[in-house]
């Protein structure tokens, strides 16, 4: 979708713009960084999502006569200003982590070098995508890794905030292992997999049960998929579904695909109509649970030994409670060729951000594979190949050195003095690529309930840094 989305941005990117350009700074260099501090959902893991939205968002950046008409109209910047965002583009640089990768609180999702005006105005957008789409991506990554090997089909699109909202949530749950999902336009756009079965309108705007299922085989024989929990599951709607399968489907060539149950007691249900299908001969018809399944609902589910061979989610893909809370902090500026760290002090030592231009590790078991943690370094340290130690930066006593190792940065390059320089994978190429990662962190990070802890820490440099200058800041108060 080529759209223009620059003036999606707060009215203060541009106030600070206009203050900038008036005290012509619009030649200073500054580093920002977008990360999130709390595990979403109190899950153990994240899943990056959202690139190629920000690629595209970046890659069209032009005030058009309108916008600068509109701007004009609030009588509070500049004719000379305005002159500037008319020819404004981004001639920036940004690094940031690939989408489908594993990632975690308080570490750099996407770092932004470019003049101050340029940094600021895009913070919004790029925020609003990182924050949904990793919220998407993240939650619809759960129910799949809930589901133990059970497909799971993302149908979330009348749940969501909007109609861009809901395509989001489409292609970031493909890109979390989901088949496929209910969403036309995202199958449009992305190429994802349509699939669906038949709403509860059309069984109630027939007379019989009977008809609707008739009907609906007769239009679609090769995608029957019928909807049986409208009036009695077990009384009425599996055996209506069996009749039509009897009486059109298989004389013609065709079959029952598969039934789906949208309420009451799932477990029970999904057995009770399993042992039904498979009675009537019907052993490859598949069952379908839906009804605002969530992680917990699917672990749940197969514990009580219930029967289904596919998920519908909505609710908790497209719509799910809780948030990510990217933020995006100035961590460095450029003066005379050098990179000075900046810092945002809190009371909170976990808010405190963590100063300068840097670079992140992950490191990997030789002989195993797994991820045994990540490592933040300042931009020029050099990380040794034989024996590294993971610091807590919370807790300096709390240290791991590993040996055997490999380890890879995690940040790309996306774009260079404005220029596109990252070559994106394709959807599914984004989905195999997460299947990937997710295979390199050790199940107890990915456990539901209660997950381990993955270390996300620092470099003895770049804590010393940090120290220094919450110290230097304090001195400064004391005064």
């Amino acid at each position: 979708m080529k759209i223009n989305k620059t003036m999606m941005t707060d009215l203060y990117e541009i106030t600070m713009a206009q203050t900038y350009f008036d005290d012509k700074a619009f030649d200073k260099i500054v580093y920002f960084d977008a990360f999130f501090r709390s595990m979403p959902f109190d899950s153990g893991y994240a899943i990056m999502s959202g690139l190629d939205n920000i690629i595209e968002y970046i890659s069209n950046l032009k005030f058009d006569e309108d916008d600068i008409e509109y701007l004009r109209s609030e009588n509070k910047f500049s004719e000379e200003f305005l002159e500037y965002l008319s020819n404004f583009k981004f001639n920036g640089d940004i690094w940031a982590i690939p989408d489908g990768t594993v990632v975690f609180g308080n570490q750099m999702l996407l770092t932004v070098r470019a003049n101050i005006i340029e940094a600021q105005i895009i913070e919004t957008t790029i925020l609003s995508y990182l924050n949904s789409c990793i919220k998407f991506t993240t939650a619809a990554r759960r129910l799949v890794e809930s589901s133990n090997g059970v497909p799971i089909m993302e149908f979330g699109a009348r749940r969501a905030d909007g109609p861009e909202a809901a395509v989001l949530a489409s292609k970031s749950a493909y890109i979390a292992g989901c088949i496929g999902t209910s969403n036309v336009m995202a199958g449009q756009l992305y190429g994802i997999p349509v699939m669906g079965t038949m709403a509860h309108s059309m069984i109630s705007a027939e007379d019989e049960e009977y008809d609707a299922f008739l009907k609906y085989a007769k239009s679609f024989p090769d995608d029957a998929n019928f909807l049986i929990d409208t009036y009695d599951t077990l009384k009425t709607g599996v055996y209506n579904a069996i009749k039509v399968a009897k009486d059109y489907l298989i004389p013609n060539g065709h079959k029952l695909k598969s039934v789906r149950i949208d309420s009451g007691d799932l477990a029970y249900l999904s057995k009770e109509v399993r042992k039904i299908l498979d009675q009537e001969g019907m052993h490859d018809t598949k069952i379908v649970l839906s009804n605002s399944i969530d992680p917990y609902t699917v672990a749940s589910l197969i514990r009580q030994g219930a029967k289904f061979d596919l998920v519908g989610a909505g609710d908790n893909i497209a719509a799910p409670k809780g948030r990510v809370g990217v933020v995006y902090k100035l961590v460095a500026i450029e003066e005379d060729g050098k990179i000075i760290p900046r810092i945002k002090i809190s009371n909170d030592a976990f808010k405190i951000v963590n100063p300068g231009y840097k670079r992140l590790y992950r490191f990997y078991d030789k002989d195993t594979g797994y991820a045994l943690g990540d490592a933040t370094a300042l931009y020029d340290e050099v990380i040794p190949e034989d024996e590294f130690t993971l610091i807590d930066p919370l807790n300096t006593f709390n240290r791991l050195t590993i040996t055997n190792y490999t380890f890879k940065e995690l940040q790309v390059p996306l774009f260079s003095k404005g220029k596109l320089v990252y070559k994106d994978m394709t959807l599914k190429e984004k989905q195999e690529y997460c299947e990937k990662q997710m295979a390199t962190m050790y199940p107890e990070v990915k456990r539901l309930e209660k997950p381990h802890q993955y270390y996300v820490d620092q470099t003895q440099t770049l804590i010393d840094l940090k120290k220094s200058m919450i110290f230097e800041h304090r001195k400064q108060f004391e005064r």
